[in-house]
């Protein structure tokens, strides 16, 4: 007499096999091969993005050209709000809408900071990027508008002479970068990399 349990587990062999043997194969191909190929093509062709476009500072690494940092000091370049305050583990908006009355309250206080701090007149207008917050909260750029209406009140505040104005008006257009392939975006400024210079005006 057959046993029917035994019928049954011949009848799975050959699927249960291939099936294994597929398994092994695409856990080598995907899980190991494809991703040490594909680091190894970025470490030839892109390693400074690869590894995070790591910025160093007296050989100490000081951040990341990719991932913005907060500036309020009266003698640097001011970052564009963040509604995460530039915490890079929730990475997120405040999903606030444009009907919002608590948006267009944060809104009108940062236009009239901005104003105020930097001794912008009324009838200028303020880069909506230093009124508005990014959708990651970690963007690292702002206009090069932005950076020149901060120009004078970095000057009075580094008591710079007419000769280190220019070198930061110099600074501002060497570092700014055009939109990707001349077609997307606008151009832009990396804060983080604006500051780190600016301290090398003497």
């Amino acid at each position: 007499m057959i046993n029917p349990i035994s019928k049954k587990k011949n009848n799975m062999d050959p699927i249960i096999k291939p099936a294994l043997k597929f398994l092994l194969v695409m856990t080598l191909l995907t899980g190991i091969i494809y991703p040490l190929f594909i680091t190894g093509v970025a470490q030839l062709v892109f390693r400074a993005k690869a590894n995070g476009s790591l910025v160093t500072k007296d050989s100490k690494i000081v951040g990341s050209g990719l991932v913005g940092q907060k500036f309020d000091s009266t003698i640097y370049f001011w970052t564009r709000p963040s509604a995460i305050n530039y915490n890079p583990v929730p990475s997120a908006a405040s999903n606030l809408g444009p009907t919002s009355s608590i948006l267009k309250d944060q809104v009108t206080q940062r236009r009239a900071f901005f104003a105020a701090k930097n001794s912008v007149s009324g009838s200028t207008a303020i880069p909506s990027e230093m009124i508005f917050a990014s959708g990651s909260g970690l963007d690292p750029h702002i206009s090069p508008e932005s950076a020149i209406l901060q120009m004078d009140r970095i000057v009075t505040a580094r008591s710079f002479n007419r000769v280190q104005k220019e070198e930061i008006i110099n600074l501002i257009d060497s570092l700014t970068e055009s939109p990707q392939f001349h077609l997307f975006g606008e151009r832009r400024i990396n804060v983080f990399l604006l500051n780190l210079n600016l301290d090398r005006i003497k």
